[in-house]
Order: structure tokens, then sequence, then C-alpha cells
């Protein structure tokens, strides 16, 4: 096997890694909040929007100690360990407590930010400026195959059913690519309303009927495919060009917006803040599934467009100091993940739309200015 060859089985490889874990940890989080309304007793007083956003505050600063970790120990270890505590989060929710519950929320915020700064430093360093665009892509892909399986299991489990039984060179690169935080913070809101809250609120639709909290898990499914196709083609079948690049961006803000639109047409404004009953409000359309899946279709395709240039860009730009580059973008997307998951179950649908609109369209526009002054400072080096 070639040199070229082995580095790219070990992309396939962490994808596989990546896809086994998530699968697990997805499919928790997409029905999180649901499962915690449907337990209905006194021994459990957690909320599932709380959990995800402990574990994405503590990711948010645990990524500040992640690349010193992650040197010292290795990406592979740091890989490893960080799995054993995803393992732990999952296991919770077999005999559910509300202090385990919150505590391995802490833990996993902490696996977190080793797991996804050794997954970028492993990344970069089995991948070249001229496969690091096809990399991203199959890495991604993989990865969403996870919202396949967990959702699919959530699906046949509820279909039918309303309610759920229940039981160190950090310093070097931190300020350049602190530079780049704006075009960041649009995925840390849309991560937290596709895998949590969009789901919820399907769930919490009267207009649904029975067949509501089944379609929580056919939503996952279908952002998954989304995901994927999104991964896949923009990632695998184009070229690693800047022009590229901003079009592909480009794309992802008017797919989102697109599917934000149709979202405040379909579901429900009272949605995401209703706890033990349904929703009261009627949006302006008749609630329709097939919107509501075209809508999830929407917001895995414009996330994994998004995504895949954001690691495009910054392995191309931050080769050398990989480590403390993806940890500062996963420092910056999960604090607006913590934030977005901490008020999701009092801010009514509209304005969290609308909260995503108007960052989304600044982080479009600010990544093309970082695009710019990239391919300005290439020109300078080559002139």
């Amino acid at each position: 096997m070639s040199h070229n060859d082995t580095r790219t089985f070990n992309v396939v490889i962490l994808g596989v890694g990546f896809l086994f874990i998530f699968t697990a940890f997805t499919t928790c989080g997409n029905v999180e909040q649901t499962v915690v309304k449907s337990l209905g007793n006194d021994t459990f007083a957690g909320s599932g929007y709380h959990s995800l956003g402990i574990i994405y505050g503590v990711f948010s600063f645990a990524n500040l100690l992640a690349p010193t970790v992650v040197t010292v120990l290795g990406p592979k270890m740091s890989m490893f360990l960080s799995g054993l505590l995803y393992s732990g989060y999952i296991a919770v929710f077999i005999v559910p407590s509300t202090w385990s519950f919150y505590f391995t929320s802490v833990l996993i915020g902490v696996g977190a930010a080793m797991l996804w700064t050794a997954q970028g430093h492993f990344l970069v360093e089995n991948s070249e400026a001229s496969t690091i665009n096809r990399n991203t892509g199959m890495f991604w892909a993989l990865l969403q195959c996870s919202m396949l399986f967990g959702n699919l299991y959530i699906y046949f489990d509820w279909n039918g059913r309303t309610e759920i039984s229940g039981r160190v060179s950090f310093r070097k690169a931190f300020w350049p690519a602190a530079t780049t935080w704006p075009p960041l913070c649009p995925p840390g809101l849309e991560l937290s309303f596709y895998s949590g809250v969009y789901g919820t609120c399907i769930g919490a639709t009267a207009q649904f009927g029975e067949a509501a909290k089944g379609l929580i898990g056919i939503s996952g499914i279908v952002v998954g495919i989304g995901e994927i196709v999104g991964g896949g083609f923009f990632g695998l079948l184009c070229k690693n060009n800047r022009f590229r690049r901003t079009s592909v961006v480009f794309l992802a803000m008017v797919v989102h917006f697109v599917a934000f639109y149709l979202i405040f047409l379909n579901i429900p404004d009272d949605a995401p803040v209703v706890f033990q009953t349904n929703t009261q409000k009627t949006p302006y359309l008749t609630p329709s599934v097939s919107i509501a899946l075209l809508c999830s279709f929407l917001l895995g395709l414009g996330d994994s467009c998004f995504n895949t240039q954001l690691y495009s860009v910054l392995g191309c730009v931050y080769a050398e100091h990989s480590t403390p580059a993806f940890a500062i973008f996963k420092f910056i997307q999960s604090v607006f993940a913590a934030v977005a998951f901490f008020y999701s179950g009092y801010v009514l649908l509209m304005w969290q739309l609308l909260l995503m609109i108007i960052l989304g369209f600044t982080g479009t526009l600010c990544f093309f200015v970082v695009e710019r002054m990239q391919n300005f400072s290439v020109d300078l080096q080559e002139y």
C-alpha cells in the first residue's frame, strides 16, 4: 500500500470510528428533550436542553486546554479516551438519575473537546492541500451516516407510540485563527437547532397527531441524508479551489434561509417551549409532514456545505498549526451551541429562526472577507 493510500485509509477509519460514536450520541441528543418530557415522574428532574447546554458549554472552555492534552497524549490516544467518556454518557440513559445525567454531561464536554481537536489534527496530518477537500468530504459523509442509523432506531421504536416509559503551539495560532471567528458562529446555532431543537418541535406539533414522536426519527434520518449528499458532492466531487469554496458557502446560506422560512410557515411558534403538552398555536400553513421533512433535508444539506468548506479553509490556512486552529473552531462553535440550547426552551421559534438568519448572513459575508484576505496573502507570497 502506497503512502497516499495509507493516508486515505486512515481518513476512512477515522470516519468509521466517528460513525459508531455518533450513531449513539446523535440518537440520544436528538430525542433527549422529548424523552425527558415524557418521563412524567418525580425522581428525575433533568432537562434535555440543559444537558446539551452543559455539554457544549464545557466543550467550549475545554477547547482552551485540548491542544495541550492532544500534544502530550497524541491524537490517537486522545480520541480513544474521549470515546470512553462518550460511552459513559450513553450508559446513563439505562438507569437515569438527575445528578448522573448532568455529571456525565460535564464529562462528555471534556471528551468532546479532546475528540474534535485530535480529529482535526489527525485529518490534516493525513491530507495535503490537494486532498484536504476530498478527505473532509469523505470524513463528513461517513460521520453523518450516524444520523441514518441512530434515527432509524428511533423511528421503529416510537412509530405509533405517544408515550415513552422511562427508565502547545496554541499561542502561535490562537490570534490568527481567532480573527476568522465570525464565520464560525452560525454552525453553532444551527448545530443546536437541527440536532436537538427541530426534532423536539416536530414531536410537539399537535397537528401531526400520534405519528409526531415517530417523525423525530424520520427527521433525523433525512437530516443525515442531507449531510451525506452535501459532504459527498461538495467534498468529494468538487476540486479544491477558492471560487468553489465561496460558492458552496453562499449556497449553504440560501438553502438554510429557505429551510428557516418553510419552518416558520409550517411549525407552530410555541413548539420549542411547550413542556408537558403539545403545541397550542396554529402556524400559517397547515402543518405538513412533507414540508417538515424537506426542511430536515435542507438543514442537513446546508450544514454540510458550510462545515466542509470551513474544514477545508482551516486545513489549508493553518496546516502547520492545525491542533489549536481546530480547537478554536470548536470553541467558538460550542459556545454558540451551548447558549442556543439554554435559550431554546424559553424563546419562541420565530425569534430563534430570525437570530439564525441574521448570524447566517453575517457569517457568510465574513467568510467571503476571510477568503479574500487569504487570496491576497497568497498573491503577495507568489509575487
